[in-house]
C-alpha cells in the first residue's frame, strides 16, 4: 500500500474508537487553548503592569512573536508533510514537542532582571522558542482533523471537540487568572500561573497525541504537490471564495483579540471594578462564547451560516457599542455596595454576554466556509489553504497587537496601580472596546456579500 493511500477511515470504525478519537481529540486542543486564553487576556498586562515596559514596547513584543509565528506555519506544515514515520506524519511533531512546550509557556511569565531593553529582548526570545513549539504542536494537530476520516459529518464533529475544548480551557485559565492573578503588578504570581499552565499543556498535548495514535497510524498521508511556490501562491489568490473567506477571518478574529487585549485594562481602569472583580467577570464572556458556538451551529443547519454570521455579528456588534457608552461604577463603594452600582455592574454583565454570544462566530463560521472555499479549487489542497489561512490571521493580529499598544503610549495610558488615566486613555479604551472591533466586524460582513451559501443548510440536513 503506497503512503498516500488511505489504509482505514476512522468513520468506518466502531463507535467506541471514535470516542476516544473524538474525547482525545478534544483534549488536544485544551491546553493549547488555555495557553491562548491567558496570553491573549494577560500578557499585555504582564508585560506592562508587572514588568514595567512602556505599551508600545509590549505591543512591539507581541507584534513581532506574531509575525514570527506566521512565518513558521508554513515551514512546520511543509516539513510535516514530508515526514515519514510508523505513526504517520503529524503525531511525531505532537509528541516530541509537547514537554518542550510546557516549559516554554511556563518561561513566558518569569520576569527576568535588567534593564527595559534587556527584558524586551529575552521576552522577545522566549517567545520565538514558545511559539515555534506551539506551531510545531498545534498545526499537525489542525491538519489530522481532514486526515483521520473523509466523512463530512465526522471532520465537523472533530472540530466540534477541538473548539468545545479550548474554549473550556480557556475557561479554566480565567478561573486560574482569578485565583492567582488579583494583584496585576505581581510578577511572582504570573510565574505560578505559567508553571501550571505549562504543566496542563503538556499532560493534555500527550494524553490527546495517545488517544489519537491508532487513528494517525492509520489516517490518510498528504500527497506530494508539483508546481513551483509561485503557481500555488497564484492559485490561492485566484480563488474568489478563498480571498473572502479569509477577509471574514482576518476582520473577526482581529476585532476578538483587540477586545481581549483591552479587556483586563478596561474593566478596572474604565468601569472602576476591583482588579479581582476583572478576572472574574471575563467567565461570563467565556461561557456565553461556548454556549453561543452551540448556537449558530444548530441555527447554521437550519437557516444557513451566512444567516448564522449576519445574527451572530449584530449581537457582537451591539455588545460592543454598549460597552463604549456603559457608566463606570463607584469606585468609593463595593460593586454590588448600592443601587447603583449594582444596576451598572448589570449592565456591564449583559454587554459581555452579548458580545460572548456573537463573538462565538469568529471560531464557527469561516472555518465552517473554508470547505465551500477548497472546493472551488479543483485540486482540493486544504492543507495549502489552511497554511495560509492561519499565516495571514497571524501577521494581522500581530499588526493590531502593535497598534493597540501605540495608541496606548499615545493616549497617555500608564499601566501603574492606582493612577489616574487622563481622559484621552479613557475614550482609547472605550474605542477599543467598541467602535474599533464593531467596524472591523462589519467590514468582514461587507467582505461576505454576495457568498452563494443559499439552500447550503438543506444540503448539510440531509443525512
Amino acid at each position: 500500500m503506497s503512503p498516500t493511500t488511505v489504509a482505514r477511515d476512522a468513520a468506518d470504525a466502531s463507535k467506541g474508537f471514535q470516542r476516544r478519537m473524538l474525547m482525545a481529540y478534544g483534549l488536544g486542543d485544551a491546553g493549547t487553548g488555555m495557553a491562548a486564553s491567558l496570553i491573549g487576556f494577560y500578557l499585555f498586562i504582564f508585560y506592562t503592569a508587572a514588568a514595567g515596559l512602556p505599551a508600545w514596547m509590549a505591543g512591539l513584543v507581541l507584534m513581532l512573536a506574531r509575525i514570527w509565528d506566521a512565518i513558521n506555519d508554513p515551514v512546520v506544515g511543509w516539513l510535516s508533510d514530508k515526514t515519514r514515520s510508523p505513526w504517520g506524519p503529524r503525531l511525531p511533531w505532537i509528541l516530541w514537542s509537547a514537554i518542550p512546550l510546557g516549559i516554554a509557556m511556563a518561561m513566558m511569565w518569569w520576569l527576568p532582571p535588567g534593564s527595559l531593553w534587556v527584558k524586551f529582548g529575552i521576552f522577545l526570545a522566549i517567545s520565538v522558542v514558545a511559539n515555534s513549539l506551539y506551531t510545531c504542536v498545534n498545526l499537525p494537530y489542525s491538519a489530522l482533523a481532514a486526515e483521520l476520516t473523509t466523512d463530512t459529518g465526522l471532520r465537523t464533529r472533530l472540530n466540534t471537540a477541538r473548539f468545545t475544548g479550548s474554549i473550556i480551557a480557556g475557561l479554566v485559565g480565567i478561573v486560574l487568572g482569578g485565583l492567582l492573578l488579583q494583584n496585576h503588578q505581581d510578577a511572582s504570581s504570573y510565574l505560578k500561573v505559567g508553571v501550571l499552565s505549562g504543566a496542563i499543556i503538556t499532560v493534555f498535548t500527550l494524553i490527546c497525541a495517545w488517544g489519537i495514535a491508532p487513528a494517525a497510524r492509520h489516517c490518510q498521508r498528504p500527497n506530494s504537490q508539483k508546481g513551483s511556490t509561485r503557481r500555488l501562491l497564484r492559485r490561492v489568490r485566484e480563488n474568489g471564495r478563498f480571498m473572502k473567506v479569509l477577509g471574514l477571518y482576518l476582520m473577526l478574529w482581529c476585532a476578538l483579540q483587540i477586545m481581549q487585549t483591552a479587556a483586563l485594562i478596561y474593566l478596572p481602569v474604565v468601569m472602576r471594578l476591583p482588579e479581582s472583580w476583572s478576572n472574574w467577570i471575563l467567565l461570563p464572556f467565556q461561557i456565553s462564547t461556548l454556549v453561543g458556538l452551540q448556537i449558530w451551529n444548530r441555527y447554521s443547519h437550519r437557516s444557513g451560516r451566512i444567516a448564522s454570521l449576519q445574527g451572530g455579528t449584530a449581537l457582537w456588534i451591539g455588545g460592543c457599542l454598549l460597552a463604549m457608552v456603559l457608566i463606570p461604577l463607584d469606585a468609593d463603594l463595593s460593586p454590588v455596595g448600592s443601587w447603583s452600582n449594582g444596576l451598572r455592574l448589570a449592565a456591564l454583565l449583559v454587554a459581555i454576554v452579548v458580545v460572548g454570544l456573537g463573538a462565538s462566530t469568529a471560531y464557527l463560521i469561516p472555518w465552517a466556509l473554508l470547505p465551500d472555499a477548497i472546493d472551488a479549487d479543483p485540486e482540493k489542497p486544504a492543507g495549502l489553504y489552511s497554511a495560509w489561512m492561519v499565516f495571514t490571521q497571524k501577521i494581522c493580529i500581530s499588526l493590531a497587537l502593535f497598534f493597540f499598544g501605540n495608541l496606548m503610549s499615545l493616549s497617555g495610558y500608564v499601566a501603574s496601580k492606582g493612577i489616574v488615566q487622563p481622559d484621552t486613555a479613557l475614550v482609547a479604551i472605550r474605542l477599543c472596546m467598541g467602535l474599533i472591533p464593531a467596524t472591523l466586524v462589519v467590514l468582514g460582513l461587507i467582505v461576505m456579500r454576495r457568498w452563494p451559501d443559499r439552500g447550503a443548510h438543506l444540503l448539510q440536513a440531509q443525512p
